[in-house]
């Protein structure tokens, strides 16, 4: 018996061995999982467009109405190319000015490079006034350019925040300001803050200063005119709905009256000065603009698939 069972102890011990043996052999082998998937590049946008419309109680353009005080409509179509790294765009607004065109329309260009959480925005805007006319009262008095048509170059850059909070600073030069042969230069600071506890709702503002030179005799007036320089700021709430943004903003500059009629050059202040009122303008007063703007690109719904 005793014999018995050493020999069944001895085949177990064997058997133990020969399968460790087998295991270790195993774990020699090349392993038989599937290899790592290759990781996927991400996908580009090659083409798109943003489309915006808007609705406004007063277009208000750096602290100055370009309405009158009445509401406009608004609307753009950008065309961006390479996830949004180019861009080329137009964009309108009914106005009413003193050298009545019936409408301003905008073409932008540019490059919009991203690090990041910061972002730049380099591009030339062209402003176009069709159809306007030159100002001329009843006493024969000039008061407005033949042309007010004007270019600017533009360069902002922003810092995003964990979506939070964003900051910016922008700077706008012209060298021919509404066709007045004076330089005019716009810098400003933005700040934008996410609350927490609503999504989609945010407060913002801006704060800039306005640069203005002097007009030049041979384009503009007969007699050059130091353009005023001046601040602009804005404070508002927005409320992002999908699609749908709702804007209530509050602007105001440190113009008085009379630097805002040099600027505008206001029709109703010419009727009040002609009248022994005064030269001046309300247009650069505190007001307070109410927006509601749709926007949408065209890849959203499916127009421009990304390539993959």
């Amino acid at each position: 018996m005793a014999f018995d069972f050493v020999r069944s102890s001895l085949t177990g011990l064997t058997l133990s061995l020969a399968a460790f043996a087998g295991a270790a052999q195993a774990s020699d082998l090349p392993s038989r999982k599937a290899a790592p998937a290759a990781p996927i590049p991400p996908s580009i946008t090659w083409i798109d467009a943003a489309i915006s419309i808007k609705g406004v109680t007063d277009y208000n353009f750096r602290g100055i109405s370009q309405t009158d005080r009445k509401p406009a409509i608004q609307g753009g179509v950008e065309l961006q190319f390479y996830d949004n790294l180019f861009y080329i765009g137009v964009w309108g607004s009914n106005v009413d000015l003193a050298t009545n065109p019936p409408a301003e329309v905008d073409f932008t260009a540019g490059i919009r490079p991203k690090f990041g959480p910061v972002s730049f925005d380099f591009g030339v805007i062209q402003y176009y006034y069709p159809g306007e006319k030159r100002f001329i009262d009843s006493l024969g008095v000039i008061w407005t350019p033949r042309n007010t048509d004007f270019t600017e170059v533009v360069g902002k850059v922003s810092y995003n925040w964990d979506d939070k909070v964003v900051v910016g600073a922008n700077v706008f030069h012209a060298w021919d300001w509404l066709g007045t042969g004076a330089a005019g230069t716009y810098a400003s600071a933005t700040a934008k803050y996410n609350l927490p506890f609503i999504e989609g709702l945010s407060v913002s503002g801006e704060f800039g200063r306005y640069w203005l030179g002097t007009t030049n005799t041979n384009i503009a007036f007969p007699v050059p005119i130091r353009l005023p320089d001046y601040n602009y700021w804005n404070v508002g709430v927005s409320y992002t709905y999908k699609n749908l943004t709702a804007d209530v903003r509050y602007h105001d500059t440190n113009l008085s009256k009379t630097e805002c009629f040099t600027l505008t050059s206001d029709p109703r202040g010419i009727s009040r000065g002609n009248a022994g009122g005064g030269f001046t303008s309300n247009w650069c007063n505190p007001t307070v603009v109410g927006t509601l703007s749709f926007d949408i690109t065209a890849s959203s719904i499916g127009i421009f698939a990304p390539a993959k």
